[in-house]
C-alpha cells in the first residue's frame, strides 16, 4: 500500500518530463528540417532540390523553422502545434500518400507520427516547463498592487 502511494506522486512528474521532451524533440526536428533550406544547417539542401522562393514547399519550410522554434521555447504551443499538425497532414496526403496506400510503402511514417505528436501537443499544451506556463503565471500589472 505504501509503495502504491509513492508511485502516485511520481507519475505526474514523469508525465511532465515526457511532455517537455516530446515538445522539445518535435520542435527541434521541425526547426532542423526547415533550417536545412533557409540556413544550410545542419546541412544544406542538395542543389536542385531547393524549392523556389514563394512556393508551397518554401513556405512550409518557413513554417517549420518558425513553428519549430516556438515549440522549442514553448511559446504559443497549442496553436503552433495545431498549425504544424495540419501542415504535416497536408505533407503526408500531398507528397507521400500518392506513393502508396501505407506509410511504410510511401515513406510517410515520420510525417504521420509528427502530425499526431503535434495534435497531442495542441490538446495538452506546452506544459509546466514552457514560456506559455511562465507567462500565464505572472501577475497582471493592474493586479500586482492588490493584497
Amino acid at each position: 500500500m505504501v509503495a502504491a502511494d509513492r508511485s502516485v506522486g511520481l507519475w505526474p512528474k514523469v508525465e511532465e518530463i515526457a511532455l517537455f521532451l516530446l515538445r522539445i524533440v518535435c520542435g527541434f526536428l521541425l526547426f532542423q528540417s526547415g533550417s536545412m533550406l533557409h540556413f544550410g544547417w545542419p546541412d544544406a539542401m542538395p542543389a536542385g532540390m531547393a524549392p523556389a522562393p514563394g512556393s508551397q514547399l518554401w513556405i512550409g519550410k518557413w513554417i517549420e523553422v518558425v513553428g519549430g522554434g516556438l515549440l522549442l521555447l514553448g511559446l504559443g504551443s497549442r496553436w503552433v502545434a495545431f498549425v504544424l499538425s495540419g501542415m504535416m497532414a497536408v505533407a503526408y496526403f500531398q507528397f507521400h500518400q500518392p506513393g502508396g496506400v501505407w506509410p511504410a510503402q510511401n515513406g510517410g511514417a515520420a510525417a504521420v507520427l509528427m502530425c499526431f505528436a503535434c495534435l497531442f501537443l495542441f490538446a495538452k499544451g506546452g506544459g509546466a516547463w514552457s514560456l506559455d506556463s511562465k507567462l500565464s503565471k505572472q501577475p497582471k500589472a493592474d493586479q500586482a498592487d492588490l493584497p
